[in-house]
């Protein structure tokens, strides 16, 4: 367990002492406790949801004046000295040994692989059509949650999960017509890589604060973004505009940051497998997202759709483990 100072002891303490606590007794007062947990970490991850649902219309803007090697490298460099500037300001303590392997995942997974690979694939590809590795992305979660942290859900859960990934996956490949591109590649790599990072960074989350976990994770990484950005800049076209300016800072605090902690803790709160169900809304938010930003349009299916998922998400946020 990583040592805290004073500013994060007592959120520790308490996530600590909900983990280990007996199950209370007759008298006890710590029973009405656990449903308002579980609907705060909905909550939090909900708006973790939302904050993710804008990264695809975000990039879409950023890469209307920036090199996808250089928004992506520039991203994550602004996103890091946020967080380590966060580090430093609360003084907290550099997390133990032990939990730098699992960072490495995470920042492997979030910082760098699911960014890079996405903001490829937005170069040839729709908001509408990248939408299908989020709409993937809560099923493939709870697979790797399964193999990693030894979570077994129940059936309804997984024919819930199911039901609500053919949903979305049926949308998003109608909206695109069907048709397999060379970002597919890009898309399918990014929903293995964010999976593996989504997992990693929540086991962390229930150790360390969820936002430590994305802080440290990023501050990891800066070296790698600012040498990336180093080379891609002289090479790539860097034309600021309000759109690539908004862009690159909403994908980098937005999303990569401030998304991310909320999330974190989210699933810290209400287990890996459910938080990642949250996420099937998340492609429908993003084409509500791009009508408003990117001036797409919806068919007909997408109320429908919306409504599919909505159903699968109630099933799985109460299906019992």
């Amino acid at each position: 367990m990583t040592a805290q100072d004073s500013a994060t002891r007592p959120s520790r303490i308490a996530v600590t002492a909900l983990d280990e606590a007996p199950p209370p007794g007759p008298t006890s007062h710590a029973a009405p406790q656990a449903p308002t947990s579980r609907r705060a970490g909905t909550v939090l991850a909900a708006l973790g949801v939302t904050a993710f649902s804008l990264t695809f219309p975000s990039t879409a803007w950023g890469l209307e004046g920036i090199g996808p090697w250089s928004f992506v490298t520039l991203r994550g460099a602004l996103a890091a000295l946020v967080a380590g500037g966060c580090l430093l300001a609360l003084r907290v303590a550099v997390p133990h040994r032990r939990h730098w392997a699992g960072l490495a995942v995470v920042g492997a997974g979030v910082v760098v692989g699911f960014p890079l690979l996405t903001t490829l694939a937005l170069q040839t590809s729709t908001t509408a059509h990248a939408a299908v590795v989020v709409g993937l992305l809560p099923l493939t979660t709870a697979v790797f949650s399964v193999l990693r942290t030894g979570a077994r859900p129940s059936r309804t859960f997984w024919a819930a999960a199911l039901a609500g990934a053919a949903a979305v996956i049926a949308f998003t490949v109608q909206q695109s017509g069907g048709a397999l591109t060379t970002a597919d590649l890009y898309l399918f790599g990014a929903l293995l890589i964010c999976a593996a990072g989504y997992t990693e960074g929540g086991r962390l989350a229930r150790e360390m604060p969820g936002w430590q976990v994305i802080g440290w994770a990023l501050v990891l990484c800066l070296p790698l973004n600012v040498m990336g950005a180093l080379v891609a800049l002289p090479h790539e076209s860097f034309h600021l505009t309000g759109h690539s300016v908004a862009g690159l800072l909403y994908a980098a605090i937005g999303s990569q940051f401030l998304g991310l902690v909320v999330w974190y803790r989210g699933m810290a709160e209400i287990g890996v497998p459910r938080a990642s169900q949250l996420q099937l809304a998340q492609p429908l938010l993003t084409l509500v997202w791009s009508v408003f930003l990117l001036g797409e349009h919806l068919t007909v299916a997408a109320p429908l759709t919306a409504a599919a998922v909505l159903v699968c998400i109630a099933v799985t946020q109460r299906a019992r483990d």
